[in-house]
């Protein structure tokens, strides 16, 4: 197998190239990222000198790039996009440009070069919220962010073109996704490396948003097993199973590190929050044979544990390039001034 991993130097991305060489001797995978903010070649320096694996700096809307960077590749697998609610709410532009456009000119790049598979890494937000039941691959799109609602527009092209010129396509559709490697504006990388530097918590509003936490080791193997086993033209959900409140999440990483619950700084809630996420994996469970492995709490706590151990990682980026603090300055002093 020889793979294009777009998006391959982002958090699971990253993951699904590491873990991918680890299990497969044979597998030949190049990277191809545009190395935006949360692209980091860091996240990869322990595959960088494999002989199996190769990276191209480029953008997936640049069909030429993408075409010459997928030259003798079986399948792509696609992680590139924007991903954080939060920036798509300040700047919606860029989640539009790479999520829609990027993955329309991805989609030609497979269409003209007659690529075997292609796997569409998506989210659970794009249902949107459910205040009770869980969705399933066949329920309605009803996506609430700018992020969202560009996945969903993404997802779209993607069926359309397996309808439409009969390209051989899956999606993925994850839940809340933690592990080590995650840019630090997330919820557990915030809270865990702003609780190492004894600074606050932003939790928004009351903190009883619901999310569903998947393990990133697990949410690499049920896109391994879309590649593998998915049928043309369908969409597996990839939930944990594992359904908590915002506020829980806090808890577990305040118990973890010996921290006072002052630590928690409650903060205004932004726009448009939806609720609660859930969603039905059954049909991953019975055709890809998949299912989460990893133990919650202990997944979790893991996670905590491996951000202490790697200060240098996440401080570099939190500290010494400016991006960061810029944005979270932007983002949360107002709503901390509320």
């Amino acid at each position: 197998m020889r793979l294009l991993v777009c998006g391959g130097a982002g958090f699971i991305g990253s993951d699904f190239v590491r873990r991918m060489l680890a299990k497969h001797p044979d597998w030949e995978i190049v990277c191809f990222d545009k190395l935006t903010y949360a692209g980091n070649p860091d996240n990869l320096a322990s595959v960088a000198d494999d002989a199996r694996y190769s990276f191209v700096k480029g953008d997936i809307r640049d069909a030429e790039t993408v075409a010459a960077a997928a030259k003798g590749a079986d399948a792509i697998v696609n992680f590139a996009a924007e991903t954080h609610v939060d920036r798509s709410i300040d700047e919606p532009t860029s989640f539009l440009v790479t999520d829609i456009l990027g993955t329309h000119a991805l989609l030609e790049v497979v269409r003209e070069m007659g690529i075997a598979k292609m796997v569409q890494v998506s989210t659970d937000e794009v249902y949107g919220s459910i205040a009770e039941g869980s969705f399933c691959e066949t329920d309605r799109l009803a996506p609430s962010s700018p992020y969202s609602a560009s996945k969903a527009g993404g997802d779209l092209q993607v069926l359309a073109y397996h309808r439409t010129y009969g390209l051989p396509v899956v999606i993925t559709r994850g839940s809340n996704t933690y592990g080590p490697y995650q840019y630090p504006e997330k919820l557990v990388p915030l809270f865990v490396t702003n609780a190492l530097e004894g600074a606050t918590m932003p939790l928004y509003g009351d903190g009883r948003n619901v999310r569903d936490w998947l393990h990133v080791d697990d949410h690499c193997d049920g896109i391994e097993a879309a590649l593998l086993r998915g049928r043309d033209g369908e969409v597996y959900n990839l939930g944990g199973g594992n359904e908590r409140t915002n506020r829980e999440i806090a808890t577990i990483i305040l118990d973890e590190l010996g921290c006072e619950a002052s630590m928690i700084e409650r903060v205004a809630d932004r726009p448009g929050h939806d609720f609660r996420y859930s969603i039905i994996c059954d049909k991953a469970r019975e055709e890809l044979d998949w299912s989460p492995a990893v133990d919650f709490e202990q997944g979790l706590r893991d996670t905590i544990r491996w951000y202490a151990s790697n200060e240098p990682w996440w401080s570099k980026i939190k500290h010494h390039t400016g991006e960061f603090a810029d944005w979270h300055r932007r983002w949360y002093e107002e709503r901390t001034a509320k």
